[in-house]
């Protein structure tokens, strides 16, 4: 695959339109395509320029699609769409010269003790009796017998509930809890899959024996539900209800006065006191508690679910919206300094990948600087 091949499937991608399979593609390029780069200049004049080149090429690429790129990048002169092609290392300043010694480029101080890497499978699992478990240090197997099922860590670092078939009337809740930094995935004992971002909190019960199936959720996560229609599984997110019967989607409830639920197959219903909404595939309904109301809306469900995927992916998104993630993923403090760009920002980036490269991508578009003391973030415009 060349550079505009690439580019055009990349596209695709970030308007929603790729198929099943041209996502694998994209997915299994993303971390070796590299830009062509043999003729590097040596002053910064040609530097400029080849980053004017490099918009002009992306510009002409947009222009020959049928459906125009939704992404918008602030355009200034010779910041040459940058983000556009972030994905995992895409960024030719990996092979250009080194920045002047003033650069405002990540200035790392002595103060740093911990290095600032990628979050990764790390949780603690409270059972029943109030004995916590640690995730990421536990080994793999059987982990504990409790009423109605096994817990048992796969290879994978996964948590998974079996039924131990025998019947039980009292009820036992467990909670996983995913710390900033992290992410988890857990099997529920009916076989729903549930997988958990940064600062996020599951609570349920260690096995479904009444008429429905609940959860209790904060912070953001992804739901496979396994069918069961004498069974409706039920979400709850304090004042939102959401009730299926076996679906994928994904709640982000991060806003403690906004609850955002997006449906990538079958459908959900929505509920807080006594709105209901019930949502398609592609649609997502946001529970405004302050408001007393749901709104629905088409959006790209390829962003929502990136996260859980390996990606960030930003669209239409502003600089702060941006550093929330970036905060709960490398667990690091964000401030900023200055009047903050209200132009927005886009692009694909692989989570597992140093935030150097990230923090750069962003100041090359000329809207932002940053500056690294420890473990904060200095965001200046």
């Amino acid at each position: 695959m060349n550079q505009e091949e690439y580019l055009k499937l990349y596209e695709k991608y970030i308007a929603g339109l790729c198929s099943a399979e041209e996502e694998e593609q994209l997915y299994a390029h993303i971390d070796d395509f590299k830009m062509l780069d043999a003729n590097l200049a040596a002053d910064e004049a040609n530097e400029l320029q080849r980053r004017d080149q490099l918009f002009q090429q992306i510009n002409q690429t947009i222009k020959r699609s049928e459906k125009p790129l939704k992404v918008h990048f602030s355009w200034v002169k010779y910041a040459a769409a940058l983000l556009l092609i972030l994905a995992a290392g895409i960024l030719f300043v990996d092979n250009q010269k080194p920045r002047s010694a003033d650069s405002n480029i990540l200035k790392q101080t002595a103060r740093t003790k911990l290095p600032i890497t990628p979050g990764r499978n790390t949780a603690t699992l409270t059972l029943s009796d109030g004995v916590i478990v640690d995730l990421e240090s536990v080994g793999n197997g059987t982990i504990a017998s409790i009423q109605g099922a096994r817990v048992q860590k796969s290879a994978e670092g996964a948590i998974i509930y079996q039924a131990s078939g025998k019947d039980t009337d009292v009820e036992s809740f467990n909670a996983i809890d995913v710390p900033a930094g992290g992410q988890y995935k857990v099997v529920l004992p009916d076989g729903t899959a549930v997988w958990l971002n940064a600062l996020s909190r599951l609570t349920y019960p260690t096995t479904f024996s009444g008429k429905s199936r609940e959860v209790k959720l904060a912070g953001e996560a992804y739901f496979e539900v396994a069918k069961n229609a004498a069974k409706p599984f039920i979400v709850r997110v304090n004042e939102m209800n959401v009730t299926v019967l076996g679906t994928h989607f994904n709640i982000n409830a991060y806003d403690k006065r906004r609850y955002k639920t997006t449906l990538v197959e079958g459908s959900v219903q929505l509920s807080k006191s006594a709105r209901q909404a019930l949502l398609k595939p592609g649609q997502q309904g946001i529970v405004d508690a302050d408001q007393e109301r749901i709104s629905v809306a088409s959006v790209n469900v390829n962003k929502i679910v990136a996260w859980k995927n390996g990606y960030f992916m930003f669209q239409d998104d502003s600089i702060k919206e941006i550093m929330a993630q970036i905060s709960r993923w490398y667990d690091v403090d964000v401030a900023f300094e200055g009047a903050m760009p209200s132009k927005t920002f886009g692009g694909i980036y692989s989570r597992n990948k140093d935030i150097n490269e990230l923090l750069k991508g962003l100041e090359l578009t000329g809207l932002v600087r940053f500056k690294i003391e420890g473990r904060r973030i200095i965001v200046m415009a």
